[in-house]
C-alpha cells in the first residue's frame, strides 16, 4: 500500500511529533504545494517537507514519541486515541490471510472434555476437517475499537469550573495572546464560546494595527530609541556604535571566564568569536582610544543589540536591546549616577526605586527596579578590570534593558510583546 504524505498523517492524528521526540498538539495547519506550517498549541511552528517517507511521517505513522509537551497539555484521552489509531497502512502490513490444511495442524482437545483423543492418525481422509480462514484485519479493528470504549470517561464538574472547563488551555493561550495591554478576561465567568471571542479578538487587533498605520506608523522599540538618543545627546554624551561580534577575549577581560555562570549563557560562533552579551566591552574600547583627545569629562552611549542563553520567563529574552551610559574624569561621584538616572526615567515617566546591589562583573551595583522588575544595574568605577582595558580615571555608567521599559510604560503582559518579535507588532498580536 502506497504511504500517505506528512498531511494526510497530519489530518489523521491532530498531532506532531518534534526531532526532540515531543508530543505536541496541533492548533493551525496549512498546506501549500510542496510544505506543510504548523502551529502547535504551545506556539510553536514548523514548515516541513511534505513527504512520505521523512522523519515526521515516519514517527506519525509508527505512533513514537518520547514524552508529551507540557505547554500544549495533551490530555491523556488524546494521548491514547492517537496510540490506538493506528493508520491502515500499519493494520493491513505482512497480514496474509491463508487456509491451513487440516492435516498440518494439531488441534489440542479441553481439558475437561469427557470423549477420548482421537489421533490424527485415526482421521480419514475421506471426512476432511474444515478450519476457518484467519481474517487478521477485523480481530485487530475489533480490539482497537473495544480499547476506545472501554477507555475511562471525564468527571463532569459542576458549576463555575465547568464554564471554565469549556475552553481549553490552548485557547486560553490563544485568547490571553489576542488581549490589549488594559485588557482583562475572567474565564469562569465568560459566557461567549471560543470561536465568538477570539472572533471579537481578532477584529479589535485589526483595528488597532490599522490605527497605528493611520496615526503614527512608528514602531515603539525604534521609537524609545530615537528618545533616549536625544535625551543624552542634549546632556552632552556622544553615541557610539561597536561591533555585535566580539573576541571572547573581551568577554575574558570582563571577568567572564570559561567556568562561570554567564559564560554559558553566551552565543559563540567558534571558538574566537562570540555575540555580544553586553555592551560594556565597546564602551570600554572608546574610552580607552577618546581619552587625552575628548574634554574632561568624557561622556558616550551607545543603544544595540545583545544576546545571551537566558531562560524563559516574562522578563527575559535571548535577543534584546540595551542602553549603556557612562562618564569618565572628573565629576564622577555616586551623586551625579542617581541623579541622571532619575532625570532620566522621569523623562519616560517611569516610577522606580534604588537600591544597592552586587554583581559578578562589577562587584558593588546601584540597582534600579520597578515593582519586582529590575531595570537597571549602575556602577562607580574604578573597579579591578579596568587595568586590562587600560582606563586608569575615575568613571560612572549605567545600563538598561529597552524592552523592560517598553513593557513598564506600556503594562504589556510579557516581555516578548516589547521584543523584535513577528508574532507582536508594538504589542499588538499579529497571528491573526
Amino acid at each position: 500500500m502506497k504511504k500517505k504524505l506528512l498531511e494526510s498523517l497530519l489530518n489523521d492524528t491532530d498531532m506532531w511529533v518534534s526531532r526532540t521526540g515531543l508530543l505536541h498538539s496541533i492548533r493551525d495547519l496549512n498546506v501549500s504545494q510542496r510544505s506543510v506550517h504548523i502551529v502547535t498549541s504551545c506556539g510553536e511552528t514548523f514548515d516541513i517537507r511534505n513527504s512520505r517517507s521523512s522523519r515526521s511521517a515516519r514517527a506519525l505513522r509508527l505512533r513514537k514519541f518520547k514524552k508529551p509537551c507540557k505547554q500544549c497539555r495533551v490530555s491523556d484521552l488524546k494521548i491514547n486515541e492517537f496510540l490506538q489509531k493506528t493508520s491502515k497502512e500499519i493494520r493491513t502490513k505482512h497480514v496474509r490471510v491463508t487456509e491451513i490444511p487440516s492435516n498440518s495442524i494439531n488441534i489440542p482437545t479441553p481439558v475437561h472434555a469427557e470423549k477420548p483423543v482421537v489421533p490424527l492418525s485415526h482421521i480419514t481422509h475421506s471426512q476432511p476437517q474444515k478450519v476457518p480462514s484467519i481474517h487478521v484485519k477485523e480481530k485487530t479493528e475489533n480490539k482497537v475499537e473495544r480499547k476506545i470504549t472501554n477507555l475511562p470517561k471525564k468527571p463532569v464538574v459542576s458549576g463555575s469550573k465547568a464554564k471554565d472547563a469549556g475552553f481549553t488551555q490552548s485557547q486560553k493561550d490563544r485568547i490571553v495572546s489576542l488581549l490589549g495591554p488594559d485588557e482583562m478576561i475572567s474565564f469562569s465567568k465568560e459566557k461567549r464560546s471560543f470561536q465568538q471571542l477570539e472572533a471579537e479578538l481578532i477584529n479589535k487587533r485589526k483595528e488597532d494595527l490599522r490605527k497605528v498605520y493611520e496615526d503614527s506608523r512608528e514602531n515603539l522599540l525604534g521609537k524609545l530609541e530615537r528618545q533616549i538618543t536625544e535625551f543624552f545627546v542634549e546632556r552632552g554624551f556622544m553615541e557610539i556604535k561597536s561591533p555585535i561580534l566580539i573576541p571572547f577575549e573581551y568577554m575574558e577581560r570582563m571577568g567572564v571566564g570559561e567556568d562561570t555562570k554567564l559564560s554559558q549563557q553566551i552565543f559563540r560562533v567558534d571558538e574566537s568569536m562570540c555575540l555580544r552579551p553586553m555592551l560594556a566591552p565597546g564602551l570600554y574600547n572608546y574610552l580607552y582610544k577618546f581619552d587625552n583627545i575628548l574634554p574632561d569629562p568624557i561622556r558616550i552611549f551607545e543603544i544595540g543589540p545583545c544576546y545571551r542563553k537566558e531562560s524563559d520567563g516574562k522578563s527575559h529574552l535571548e535577543e534584546f536591546t540595551m542602553l549603556n551610559f557612562c562618564q569618565m574624569g572628573s565629576k564622577c561621584t555616586r551623586e551625579t549616577l542617581i541623579l541622571l538616572i532619575e532625570d532620566f526615567l522621569d523623562s519616560l515617566n517611569i516610577e522606580h526605586e534604588i537600591v544597592s546591589d552586587n554583581c559578578m562583573v562589577y562587584g558593588e551595583t546601584i540597582d534600579v527596579l520597578h515593582k519586582d522588575m529590575e531595570l537597571s544595574s549602575a556602577v562607580v568605577g574604578p573597579i579591578p578590570q579596568d587595568r586590562d582595558w587600560g582606563i586608569n580615571k575615575p568613571w560612572i555608567g549605567a545600563g538598561f534593558g529597552l524592552e523592560r521599559l517598553l513593557k513598564v510604560t506600556h503594562n504589556f503582559k510579557t516581555i516578548k510583546r516589547a521584543a523584535r518579535c513577528e508574532n507582536y507588532y508594538n504589542g499588538i498580536s499579529t497571528n491573526l
